[in-house]
Order: C-alpha cells, then sequence, then structure tokens
C-alpha cells in the first residue's frame, strides 16, 4: 500500500509536469457579422468565442498567477483578425498617463498587448499594444534581439490598425482589428500560428503573460501558446499607397557673414503591395528624409568611424532579415558623398576659391524592399537602391570660372537574405551585398553564411558565421571573417566561448560597418542568473568575462581584458550595477597612430563603474552612472558621471534631462603629422559634457509635441607629445602649441505630430543648430559655462518644414466605389 501511494504521488506530479510544460491553446471564432469596433465588447459574438484566462506574472513573482483576472478572445473574418480583451481590477489603480505612439515603456500607464508567431517557426513575431488611454505600439520580435526587461521588441516597425479602449466599474476592456495587410503568414487551408498576450498593471509593477514567459529559458517568441481554429482565410489584395507632400524654408549662416536661404518643397510616395500572403514589396519614390532627430555629433579622436543611429523611417521598418547578418549599415545609402570633405580642404587651402555648391547628402532616387517568408519557413529578402550622383561647384574669384567636381558617383546598393528557419529556433542564412558604383572606380561584393543552431531543449547553442569579402577597381583584394562560439543559454548558469578572426583584407564597409579588420580574438564568459524573488531581490546576476586579442597578421598580442559585473533588481524597484574592468598588461594598439605596422602601447588600467536608476513609476525617476578608472602613470585617472532625471508634471507633459560629463587626465594617442609626415603622437587632458533636454506633451492619443535639445562641448588639452618607436614606447619632442582643440554641437528638434487618420500624419517640424564653420576659440573658451552661454550668441541655422502624409488602402476606396460590372 505504501509503495502504491508512492507510485500515485509520483505519477501524478509527472501528469502535472508535463501538463504545465505543454504550451496553452486558444481557438479562433470565424464571424460573418460585422464588429463595431469601440472596446465594449459587447456584441454577443464575443461571448461565444473561446477565452485565454489565468494569466502567470513574469514579475515581480515569476510564476505566480497574476493578481487580476483577464479574459481574451479572438475573432477572425477574411478582412481581419480581431482581439477583444477585459482586464478586472480596481478603476482607482488603473495609471493613464498618455504617451506617444511606441512610447509606453517606463512610463505610468497600464498596457495590454498581443503577439503573434504568424509561420510558427518559434522564432520571428508581431506585437500589437494598446494604452489605457488607446495609444498604440507595434514592434517586431526578432531571433537576435534581447531586452533585460520585457520582450525583445524593434518598435521601428509600424503598422495600421485600429484600437479603441473602454473604462469600466470593475477594470477596462480593449478592442482591437488588425487587418491581414498588417500580417504576413503563409498560404495554408489551416493557420498554426503562435500566441501570447501580456497584461501589464504600472501600479503594482507587475507584468503577466497567459502563457507563461520562463526567463531561464533562452528565447521569447519560443514560449508561446497555440492559436487554431484559423481555416479558409482569403485575405483581400493588399495595395497600399502613403503619398507625401512638404514644404519649408531653410537659412544656413557661415563665418563669412553670408547666409544662405532655400525654399524647401518635395513630394513622393510610398508603396506597400502584397505579392501574396507571404510576401511584401515595398518601395520609396523621391523619399524626404528632412523631419528625423538630429544626429549625435562628437568630437571623434579615434582612428575610427563613427557609427549613428537609423532615424529615417523606410530603413527602420521591416528590415529586420536584413539585418539579421549585421552586414547591413543603411546609413551608407544616401551618405555624405566621398569627395566631400576633399572639396572643403581643396577651397580651405587656396584662398582663390569658394563653394558655391557642396551637397553634404546624397540624393536617394528610390529605394525597394522585397520580404517574406514562405510556408516552409523560408525567409526571403532583397533590398535595393539607387543612389544619383553627387556634384559639388567651385568658384575660381580670380578668373570667374566655375568648375564641377563629382564628389559621388551613381551608385546601387543590394542585398538579398535567404534565411531558413529550422527546428527548435535553429536556423540558416545566407546573405549578400553588393556595392555597383559606375565608372568602376570602386565596386564590393560580401558573401556571408550564419548558421545557429540550438538543442532539442534549447539549453545549448552552437553559432558559425563565415565571411567573404570581395573589392575591386582602382584596388582588387579580398578578405574572410570566421566566427566560431559554443554557448549554454538557458539555466540559471550560462556561458560563451567565442572566438572571431578577421583577414586584414577583410572589408565589408561599403554596406556594412566594421571598426577595422586584422583581429584574432576571444571571449569566455560565465553567468550566474536568478530570476525568482528573494528575501532582498526581485532578480540578480554576476557575469565574469575574458576577452583576449592579437592581431591576425602579423600574429601578435593585441590586449587582455578581464570584467566582472553584478546586477540587483531590489524590491522597491530601485536597481544596481557594479562594472569591473581591469587591463592586467600594456596593450599593444596597431590602430590609433594611422600607419601601417607602428604600434603604441596603453599602458594597464583598472575601471569601476556604478549604475542604476530608481522606481520608474514615480513622479520623480532618475538614472545615473559613475565610473573612476586609475592606471599606474601619475596624474592619469579617468572620470565619468551621468545624472538623467525625469519628471512627469502630469498625464500630458513629462521632461527627460540627461547630464553627462568626462573628464580623461592621461589620454595617449595621435596627434598630428609633422612636415616629414612621420605620425606625432600626444598626452592630452580631454574634458567632455553633453546636456540633452528632452520635451513631450500630449495632447491626445494621436497628438503631441515634441522637443530635444542637445548641447555637446570637448575641449583637448595637450601636455606632451612624442616620437613613437619602434617598440611603441615614447620619446618626447619639443612641445608644439596652437594642437588644443574646442569643439562645440547644439541642435533643437521639435516637432508637433497630428495622427489625423490611421496611417495617416500631418508634421510640422523645426530644427535649429550652430552654423557649421563657427569655431569657438579654445583660449577664450575653456570651460563648459563661456561655451554654452557663446553658442547661443553665435549665429544659427534654421529649418521649418510642413509634411502630409496621407495613408490609402486600396480595398477601403473599392469599397467606397466598387467598379460597376
Amino acid at each position: 500500500m505504501f509503495m502504491r501511494k508512492i507510485i500515485i504521488s509520483i505519477l501524478l506530479v509527472l501528469v502535472v509536469a508535463f501538463g504545465i510544460a505543454q504550451p496553452k491553446k486558444i481557438a479562433a471564432l470565424k464571424i460573418n457579422t460585422t464588429i463595431k469596433l469601440d472596446g465594449s465588447l459587447d456584441e454577443l459574438i464575443w461571448g461565444q468565442a473561446a477565452s485565454a484566462t489565468n494569466f502567470i506574472q513574469n514579475s515581480p513573482q515569476l510564476g505566480a498567477p497574476s493578481s487580476e483576472p483577464s479574459k481574451v478572445s479572438i475573432l477572425y473574418d477574411d478582412q481581419a483578425i480581431y482581439v477583444g480583451a477585459y482586464l478586472y481590477g480596481k478603476p482607482q489603480n488603473i495609471r493613464k498617463q498618455l504617451t506617444a505612439r511606441d512610447g509606453e515603456q517606463r512610463k505610468d500607464v497600464d498596457y495590454f498587448a498581443v503577439f503573434f508567431d504568424t509561420y510558427n517557426d518559434d522564432q520571428n513575431a508581431v506585437q500589437f499594444l494598446v494604452t489605457t488611454r488607446n495609444v498604440q505600439s507595434d514592434a517586431r520580435l526578432l531571433p537576435n534581439l534581447t531586452s533585460q526587461f520585457g520582450p525583445p521588441s524593434d518598435y521601428s516597425w509600424d503598422a495600421v490598425w485600429e484600437s479603441k479602449v473602454q473604462m469600466h466599474a470593475d477594470g477596462w476592456s480593449v478592442e482591437i482589428k488588425i487587418p491581414y495587410s498588417a500580417l504576413r503568414f503563409s498560404k495554408k487551408e489551416i493557420q498554426d500560428w503562435g500566441v501570447n498576450f501580456e497584461r501589464y498593471d504600472r501600479g503594482s509593477n507587475e507584468n503577466g503573460y497567459w502563457n507563461k514567459i520562463d526567463p531561464n529559458q533562452n528565447g521569447f517568441v519560443n514560449q508561446f501558446g497555440d492559436l487554431t481554429g484559423l481555416q479558409n482565410i482569403e485575405p483581400p489584395l493588399r495595395l497600399s499607397l502613403l503619398p507625401y507632400v512638404s514644404a519649408g524654408s531653410r537659412s544656413v549662416p557661415y563665418a563669412n557673414g553670408i547666409t544662405n536661404k532655400n525654399f524647401l518643397r518635395s513630394g513622393g510616395m510610398d508603396v506597400k503591395y502584397g505579392v501574396n500572403e507571404s510576401f511584401t514589396l515595398d518601395a520609396t519614390l523621391i523619399p524626404d528624409f528632412g523631419q528625423v532627430v538630429s544626429d549625435n555629433v562628437v568630437l571623434n579622436l579615434t582612428p575610427y568611424e563613427v557609427q549613428f543611429q537609423e532615424n529615417r523611417p523606410f530603413f527602420t521598418e521591416g528590415i529586420e532579415l536584413f539585418n539579421k547578418s549585421a552586414l547591413f549599415y543603411s546609413r551608407r545609402i544616401g551618405s555624405t558623398p566621398e569627395g566631400y570633405y576633399a572639396i572643403n580642404n581643396k577651397v580651405a587651402n587656396n584662398s582663390n576659391l569658394s563653394i558655391i555648391s557642396n551637397p553634404g547628402i546624397s540624393q536617394l532616387y528610390n529605394a525597394t524592399k522585397f520580404s517574406g517568408r514562405n510556408k516552409k519557413k523560408l525567409g526571403i529578402g532583397v533590398f535595393n537602391a539607387l543612389v544619383a550622383p553627387t556634384t559639388a561647384t567651385i568658384l575660381d574669384k580670380t578668373t570667374g570660372v566655375k568648375t564641377n567636381y563629382e564628389t559621388s558617383p551613381l551608385t546601387n546598393y543590394n542585398i538579398l537574405v535567404l534565411d531558413q528557419a529550422l527546428a527548435g529556433r535553429s536556423s540558416l542564412t545566407f546573405t549578400n551585398s553588393n556595392v555597383w558604383r559606375s565608372g568602376g572606380s570602386r565596386n564590393a561584393n560580401v558573401t556571408g553564411l550564419d548558421a545557429s543552431l540550438f538543442d532539442k531543449t534549447n539549453t545549448h547553442q552552437l553559432i558559425w558565421n563565415g565571411r567573404v569579402s570581395a573589392i575591386s577597381g582602382v584596388d582588387n583584394y579580398t578578405g574572410f571573417k570566421n566566427i566560431l562560439a559554443f554557448a549554454k543559454v538557458s539555466g540559471k548558469v550560462q556561458y560563451l566561448l567565442h572566438t572571431n578572426i578577421e583577414s586584414d583584407r577583410y572589408d565589408p564597409n561599403d554596406m556594412g560597418f566594421l571598426l577595422a579588420p586584422n583581429e584574432f580574438s576571444g571571449i569566455a564568459r560565465i553567468s550566474y542568473n536568478q530570476f525568482k524573488p528573494t528575501k532582498k531581490f526581485l532578480q540578480y546576476s554576476y557575469t565574469l568575462s575574458l576577452q583576449p586579442s592579437y592581431l591576425y597578421k602579423p600574429n601578435v598580442f593585441t590586449n587582455f581584458v578581464i570584467s566582472a559585473k553584478g546586477f540587483w533588481f531590489f524590491k522597491n524597484f530601485w536597481d544596481a550595477s557594479v562594472n569591473i574592468m581591469i587591463q592586467p598588461q600594456w596593450q599593444h594598439d596597431y590602430f590609433e597612430m594611422r600607419t601601417a605596422g607602428l604600434m603604441i602601447k596603453r599602458t594597464g588600467y583598472f575601471y569601476t563603474g556604478v549604475s542604476g536608476s530608481s522606481d520608474s513609476r514615480k513622479q520623480f525617476f532618475f538614472r545615473y552612472n559613475v565610473g573612476f578608472a586609475e592606471s599606474p602613470i601619475p596624474n592619469d585617472a579617468y572620470i565619468s558621471l551621468n545624472i538623467a532625471p525625469r519628471y512627469r508634471f502630469d498625464d500630458h507633459f513629462s521632461l527627460d534631462i540627461d547630464l553627462k560629463r568626462d573628464e580623461d587626465n592621461g589620454q595617449y594617442g595621435y596627434a598630428f603629422r609633422n612636415a616629414a609626415g612621420v605620425p606625432i603622437a600626444g598626452r592630452r587632458k580631454v574634458t567632455s559634457f553633453t546636456s540633452i533636454v528632452n520635451g513631450i506633451y500630449n495632447f491626445n492619443a494621436r497628438m503631441n509635441i515634441s522637443a530635444r535639445a542637445r548641447h555637446y562641448w570637448s575641449k583637448v588639452e595637450y601636455e606632451n607629445f612624442y616620437n613613437v618607436l619602434q617598440n611603441g614606447g615614447l620619446s618626447e619632442i619639443a612641445f608644439v602649441p596652437g594642437k588644443n582643440q574646442n569643439f562645440n554641437v547644439f541642435n533643437i528638434d521639435m516637432f508637433y505630430t497630428w495622427d489625423f487618420a490611421y496611417g495617416s500624419r500631418f508634421i510640422i517640424g523645426w530644427k535649429n543648430w550652430l552654423g557649421s564653420d563657427f569655431n569657438l576659440p579654445y583660449e577664450s573658451y575653456k570651460n563648459y559655462t563661456t561655451n554654452a552661454r557663446a553658442v547661443f550668441q553665435q549665429p544659427h541655422g534654421n529649418e521649418i518644414t510642413c509634411k502630409l502624409i496621407y495613408y490609402l488602402d486600396y480595398m477601403k476606396l473599392k469599397a467606397k466605389n466598387p467598379l460597376k460590372p
């Protein structure tokens, strides 16, 4: 009898464990009635549909039942899929801050989200989120994205869909209509989708999912439930047009007292055509990217290019396939012409010359994207962009002759991606990028193959990436890159072993981004992760990493860094991190002096940094970061301080301030070349200060005004100059005056945005910036306050524009004006 009880108990435990491990299922109900989208869920058909209930907390009490009940149902017809959610709770606890679209993160607002994995590949999904103020957010979930808090969402994607919200005495409800034009899925009689629902209650900082999301398991989409019942979907023709017109004025002052004034006008169109259920063609004709946030320009003293964020909508939406192999840096397209700076230098060195025109941005003729995934889970992506040639005009003031110089030729950018999703989150990806320039001065081709393989338990991952680059034209050379990595990606204890080899001639930079080739490096990392709450913490983690690096050719040592990090998320919803980095020996830097084979030694150092944030639910919230580094060299301290407060005045208006100061008292690096062309190194004190103010006022769910002001100041003071010896050592030379630098950047970006209809938008933009050729001399402006004051006394450029974008859906137009038989 005793053994029988034990056996029965074991069987019950196994049955329960097996049941918990299985994904939940919900059936969608097909309808032939009209749904009035008002958020009330009062149609009888909602009561006939299956319901998703029993949400499970992801935070703060991982695995516990959600504190408040939720009820979600799904309907569908041949035009759209409908999601209705009733979220129970006390009305006084519901948070209702107005936010911008895609801007609910860390704001004082509750929300509901639905996720669809339409190909059921456990890797790719889309997210549709609605706040209590009916503000929409939408995003793509990608396998190569990670997030410490919340889903790994890429909010750059925007779709056209509808939602309504209603408040009730026992909670709130939301009704969502997602047309099939916003989704991609394979053509099958019976659809098998992954699905999950999320509820976030800001007052208690509780977020829960219908199907449990376990942070100990690698991945997010692979932990969805199953959506059944989708049959015989006959989606309509997916064709939408997005025409736009824009107009404005720009004035640009110059140091010679001249102000150039231009009237701006443009018009164009974006076209989205659903080739079939799975594939979509996107095209932009004569695009206008004027109304985007200004780049965070800095004083770059390094030998490496600065990588800027992409803010142009066409290049941020629907490009996940093209980014998977990290061979696509879209800022290459329509960038500064290659000969732009040569023209400036030519005129600067000859007083008889002046610039009539020298465009700083290449004009994009058109760009197209074809992408999707078929029923065999093969993703196909083709991107193509054609950039116009750019010409500068120089005037010879002595002869009066104007001469044209081509600064950038007609250029075509193309990338092809084939991405096969395999079982268990594994994938195999082929990528080819190609850049063609008229005249044949430089063409480029890069081919990549990526394998990402997971075991059946999703515990271990094997990664291999192979790349080959080929440059042709004036110079002809090839190069390669290989990455091999093995990792334990799930569980409390995780680790990574990673090797990277880049040949000295590997060059993906015509369409991709690489700081520098010629590298043989490794990473060994181990971490301990506690996601379940303990007595003091909601979660915490510890990480230790070792990173040795060598040149590929010749095979010589360059650096070795040890780093450690601790992260703690407290029960009062504050968080803190401690970062420690140790470089125990001299670094051998072969890139800093901008001369092949010439190496400069950098001393070892010890760095400690502390960062964190307060409870973001509060009206006053702040982030901070403090860092300190020291080396054996006297007076060599590096100090960094960053404080970023945010104040929420009410549910409409909030203000963010971000202040950062860096001081490097003993930075050694390239300074200049002497008359003989020999590179000279210098020891310098570099001080920089960045001030950013962000404010937004939301009038309602679809209208706001936002403003961002940024002032960046950097001061460089040289103390000594050196010849660099062949062994990397330094030999001091006589001091060379006049090399100190004082650098200022100032921008204001202000936008009034009104989404007056779904997919349609009216924008008024104002941009203000410090004139590009105004320099404040170091001798007169040696601290931040004098520079900040002087910046406002200098002439500024101004640009004001209006832009109207109107969304046209073919099926809606056809319904209003049906063709006669």
